[in-house]
């Protein structure tokens, strides 16, 4: 029965795609998308209670899928994200424009892209082959660039092509990575790439050669996780991109091609040594971090900022993977959680934002509070979680890492982190400030009763999810989930 809901759940969302491209109109496209998304969530919910239920020890394990505690996690995420998505996409396309192929097929150019983005998405976190999982990557990449140049303007077609080269130039360097891995193990066919045929091979690897495809691997994956110094696409990208499909982008996307660079780890950490594993993590966790910053700072675009806090992000999740201990990974769940909650609230309000003040997709957006408190509140709501502003669960799972850090005596990682921290968080408080009431800048116009009340009730339910989070966070470190995902994620 769960092998049948495993292959169910890419499924849905795949003929959801096709049933799309028979639209006659946009509206039809509209309902089909949505119900689409609803069943393909049901579908995603059953798999994450599975998993989540069968904590700590208990998992589904096949020669290409399988289904554990950090499946259902990272799971979660991408089912989440991608039913709001679907939720809120009619509200972007009604004043999207024609696109690249007029009204009728840019509603079903976009869902069918949309859902065939989201099934890759959806099966990542299931996939128990490396080989199998490097191609489902590239298969986002494919349906993602689409999406990013989907308004076809000019800035949206380099983003969409800067995207495209720069990750599929990351994913050949992975390739190779996989390659060598592979001559490693002797070979034996692709089930010799598995995360239990690797576990079992590892204590008899040679260091060297195993050390040499780990660091191309996590570095070619980098440039999709958009770690620094290989993360030059993730702010065209995510400005360009409509609104839901930057929240996948960062909320979904970025976390979960992060946990195959960990369940990666996780595999081949017998040959290679906790010492070479955690320099890895914890530089391109620190660089990423220290890159963020200065542009943090800086008066930038509403989801250009959004971006750059997706780089800080991914370093801090970098740096509790990197320490490894039971409270580091506690802390990376609750990040992962909290992130994609403010995250995922903050791309959204972009819709209603850029169309009451189209300037503030170019420059700064200032004095939303004058003319929108709808739109004020959940720029609010987000931003103050990105910053870590207590009682943001992002500040207890930051705490969580840094004191982690201090316990397994990296006292050096945990002071430059939390300086980098600091001074994030001082730049996007900044933001936050100017945003809501900064005197410069053109005066926007209103926004529809619907509209206000549409992203009221967003931000209600982000505000009730993070404190429900920040709450729960205090019972995760040493939980049956904390082990699972420590004992389990390969």
């Amino acid at each position: 029965m769960t092998e049948a809901i495993l292959i169910a759940l890419p499924a849905v969302p795949v003929a959801t795609a096709g049933l799309v491209l028979l639209a006659p109109s946009g509206r039809v496209a509209d309902r089909i998308a949505l119900g689409g998304a609803n069943v393909t969530a049901a579908v995603a919910t059953t798999l994450v209670v599975l998993a989540l239920t069968a904590a700590p020890g208990v998992e589904v394990t096949g020669d290409w899928l399988q289904l554990d505690v950090a499946s259902g996690v990272f799971l979660a995420l991408a089912a989440a994200v991608g039913l709001v998505g679907a939720i809120v996409s009619p509200a972007y396309l009604r004043h999207a424009g024609r696109g690249w192929f007029g009204e009728r097929r840019s509603h079903v150019y976009y869902y069918a892209a949309f859902n065939l983005f989201w099934a890759a998405l959806l099966t990542l976190p299931l996939v128990a082959n490396l080989a199998l999982a490097w191609l489902l990557i590239e298969g986002t990449t494919a349906a993602s660039a689409l999406l990013v140049s989907f308004s076809g303007k000019r800035s949206a077609l380099e983003a969409g092509w800067k995207y495209l080269v720069l990750t599929t130039l990351g994913l050949g360097v992975a390739l190779l990575g996989i390659v060598v891995l592979y001559a490693a193990v002797g070979g034996g066919g692709p089930g010799a790439l598995g995360w239990d045929a690797l576990a079992a091979a590892a204590p008899s690897l040679r260091r060297q050669t195993t050390l040499y495809a780990f660091v191309l691997v996590v570095v070619g994956l980098a440039a999709k996780i958009g770690w620094a110094p290989v993360h030059n696409w993730l702010p065209d990208a995510h400005s360009e991109a409509p609104a839901p499909i930057s929240a996948l982008l960062s909320a979904a996307l970025l976390p979960i091609v992060l946990l195959i660079a960990w369940r990666t780890e996780l595999a081949l950490a017998p040959a290679l040594g906790q010492t070479a594993i955690r320099e890895v993590f914890l530089g391109f966790g620190l660089l990423s971090l220290a890159v963020s910053v200065p542009f943090l700072w800086r008066p930038l675009p509403w989801k250009r900022l959004l971006a750059y806090s997706s780089l800080e992000h991914m370093g801090i999740l970098a740096l509790g993977i990197g320490i490894g201990t039971p409270l580091a990974i506690a802390g990376v769940v609750v990040h992962l959680a909290g992130h994609a909650i403010a995250k995922s609230l903050g791309f959204f309000t972009a819709i209603p934002l850029l169309r009451q003040d189209p300037w503030a997709a170019r420059r700064a957006a200032r004095g939303v509070a004058r003319f929108s408190s709808s739109t004020a509140g959940a720029m609010a709501v987000s931003l103050a979680s990105l910053a870590a502003l207590p009682p943001s669960p992002l500040f207890v799972s930051e705490v969580m890492v840094l004191l982690a850090g201090i316990d397994a005596g990296l006292l050096g990682v945990s002071a430059s982190a939390a300086v980098l921290l600091a001074l994030g968080f001082l730049g996007l408080s900044h933001a936050l400030l100017e945003g809501l009431f900064g005197g410069r800048g053109k005066r926007g116009t209103g926004p529809s009763p619907r509209s206000a009340r549409a992203v009221a009730g967003l931000s209600a339910f982000a505000v009730v999810a993070l404190l429900a989070l920040t709450a729960a966070a205090f019972a995760l470190p040493g939980s049956d989930l904390v082990r699972g995902l420590t004992g389990g994620a390969a």
